[in-house]
């Protein structure tokens, strides 16, 4: 009979969150603030620059998807992005 020991730490599992694609949400956010009539280029990088969300629209969804990501996770797909699309070498 196996004993419950209540002075051990007990540990459970529960599903982690979706991971959420920094690409995924950028092409979301675009395609949201394009949709709008907003210049989503100039709102993202106010939203970078400043991190105020509300440089990014609530349609779709986008201002609350743009939160999941940290900033600097943003910046660093996008350099990387570029960097790939200028063919040079990292």
């Amino acid at each position: 009979m196996a004993e419950n020991n209540l002075n051990h730490t007990q540990f459970f599992k529960t599903k982690p969150d979706i991971e959420v694609q920094v690409k995924e949400v950028l092409e979301l956010v675009y395609n949201a603030m394009d949709e709008k009539g907003y210049n989503p280029v100039n709102q993202i990088v106010g939203y970078i620059m400043s991190g105020d969300p509300t440089y990014i629209t609530s349609h779709k969804g986008a201002r609350s998807m743009i939160m999941k990501v940290e900033r600097d996770e943003i910046v660093e797909e996008l350099l990387t992005e570029y960097i790939r699309n200028k063919s040079w070498e990292r």
